[in-house]
């Protein structure tokens, strides 16, 4: 369940009960956008999604303004899994099913990225393809990134909600992740 991010603010500037992440949403602009989460910037991503929306699509839906993006899996009671650790999740975006979201493995591209990005606690920006590269690298060019602080907020064992905090405090978040077993 969602929480209002006005009215249960701490003093830190924090969710009540939230804690803070560093979230990475990165992506060649024709290619799927993908979403790191990290304890912080320094460390390994604990999360990497694929998500099945366009990162130029995203991005512009984002400056268009807040987006909410729920992203469904299906209980199986047998077995004990947490929920982030989940493999495939059904991805809507504002409300309309956009396909399907994938847990994997950070590439070492992904970790690449990552090391790039290391210094950087927040901000938007194009990292330049490389140079003398071939294959698909190559072919999509600059990767588009943006990172941001994430208050992440746990309902239960069955739903968590990454919320992007704008770095001025004082208006709500720009994306919400919501991550539901059903």
């Amino acid at each position: 369940m969602p929480v209002s991010i006005h009215t249960n603010r701490m003093h830190e500037g924090h969710i009540h009960g939230g804690k803070q992440m560093t979230g990475t949403l990165f992506g060649h602009r024709k290619s799927r956008v993908n979403l790191a989460i990290q304890e912080n910037p320094r460390c390994l991503p604990m999360l990497v999604l694929e998500l099945s929306i366009q990162t130029g699509k995203l991005l512009q839906d984002m400056g268009l303004g807040l987006v909410r993006i729920a992203l469904e899996c299906e209980k199986n009671p047998s077995e004990k899994i947490k929920l982030i650790d989940e493999p495939i999740w059904t991805m809507y975006c504002n409300g309309r099913k956009v396909g399907y979201a994938v847990k994997r493995e950070p590439t070492d591209d992904d970790l690449k990225v990552m090391q790039t990005l290391h210094a950087v606690s927040m901000g938007a920006g194009v990292l330049p393809g490389e140079s003398g590269s071939v294959g698909e690298a190559a072919a999509e060019g600059e990767l588009t990134y943006m990172r941001a602080h994430f208050e992440r907020v746990v309902g239960s064992k069955d739903s968590e909600t990454y919320y992007m905090m704008n770095p001025d405090g004082n208006s709500g978040p720009e994306l919400s992740v919501f991550f539901v077993r059903v």
